[in-house]
């Protein structure tokens, strides 16, 4: 079936078709799926039809994010800098001249999402997995920094910090005391008093000096791409909207907690498991964790944690009563024993 006829489409095929004929390539016939993991907004994996072969792109509309462009300027920026694996853009239409939202179209990268392949792996392809995530944030770190903290941002074409601080510890105290406020909204809002608390408790233990990198804030498995066929276990890094200019450590112990932790609740394997993730970022830039940083990133963790819970609705709504009700008891339980954990 050719590009022109087309009939009894749904919306999502109505815009694919309208972002192929405005800056797509020749086809036949195309068909889309939306990925089943990760990802925040419209996204669509496309396979597109032409002399009998097929290709793949991927398709993202804006969906209301008034921030958007700031996504593919840093598949960009981190790709043209550093060697993470993000796939490169192949269009990107702020105003697009058909009647679509904004919209980028990358290219297809290959492997599955990790965060359906992790009950697979073996322990040497987790070990893998972790010292590459390691190695990443170790090459971020290493080659794209900032002057001061803050959420990131285009202004003018160009990257830059919004609301600049000169003080991580002043930045991190309103991003995570943004995460309690949101709990407000979800089946945790009788823990938002004790999670303030422990915050305001703990929040002097963060260094206020640390040197600002590029932190992909949204760095999980579910927006991994895991390719075991590949020379590295990692084919991509998506979904950087979420990116903001932090403290390393906050870095290395958010990752520790999303790809580690929650997976591995023997304390032998997980610091076997971290020592990979620090060997792995220490092939770009020196790292070793001492105790302050072990407070430190008890912290971390927490804070984290509080960003997952506030997340619960959204992350939760497609789930039974059921599946809700033992997530909502799993966040409680690491709830109480992250609090107990806490250095103050």
């Amino acid at each position: 079936m050719s590009n022109t006829e087309r009939t009894n489409v749904s919306a999502p095929e109505r815009d694919i078709e309208a972002v192929l004929d405005e800056s797509g390539p020749d086809y036949e016939d195309f068909s889309l799926e939306r990925p089943t993991a990760g990802h925040q907004g419209e996204v669509f994996l496309v396979t597109l039809q032409y002399t009998g072969e097929e290709y793949e792109v991927v398709v993202k509309f804006e969906s209301g994010d008034p921030g958007f462009a700031l996504e593919p300027f840093l598949h960009e920026y981190v790709a043209d800098r550093t060697d993470v694996p993000v796939p490169r853009i192949l269009v990107f239409k702020e105003e697009p001249e058909l009647d679509v939202d904004p919209y980028f179209v990358t290219e297809r990268v290959h492997g599955e999402n990790l965060v359906e392949s992790l009950g697979d792996l073996s322990e040497s392809q987790f070990e893998a997995v972790v010292g590459h995530a390691g190695d990443i944030l170790g090459d971020l770190h290493a080659e794209i920094g900032f002057e001061g903290f803050g959420q990131l941002t285009l202004r003018d074409g160009r990257l830059v910090v919004d609301n600049l601080s000169w003080d991580w510890q002043e930045t991190f105290g309103e991003i995570v005391t943004g995460y309690v406020d949101r709990l407000g909204a979800t089946p945790f809002d009788d823990l938002q008093t004790t999670a303030q608390q422990h915050v305001d408790d703990n929040l002097p233990i963060i260094d206020s000096d640390a040197v600002p990198r590029l932190v992909h804030d949204d760095f999980r498995p579910a927006n991994v791409m895991f390719d075991q066929t590949g020379e590295d276990p990692l084919s991509a890094v998506l979904d950087w909207q979420f990116a903001l200019a932090g403290d390393p450590e906050y870095h290395i112990s958010r990752t520790d907690f999303l790809f580690i932790d929650p997976a591995f609740r023997d304390t032998d394997t997980r610091n076997q498991l971290r020592e990979r993730l620090y060997e792995g970022y220490k092939n770009h830039r020196s790292f070793e964790p001492d105790e302050g940083f072990e407070q430190r990133r008890t912290v971390y963790h927490f804070s984290t944690l509080l960003w997952r819970m506030a997340g619960f609705n959204a992350a939760f709504a497609d789930f039974s009563e059921l599946a809700r009700g033992r997530a909502e008891a799993r966040f409680r339980q690491q709830f109480d024993h992250l609090s107990g954990q806490l250095p103050e």
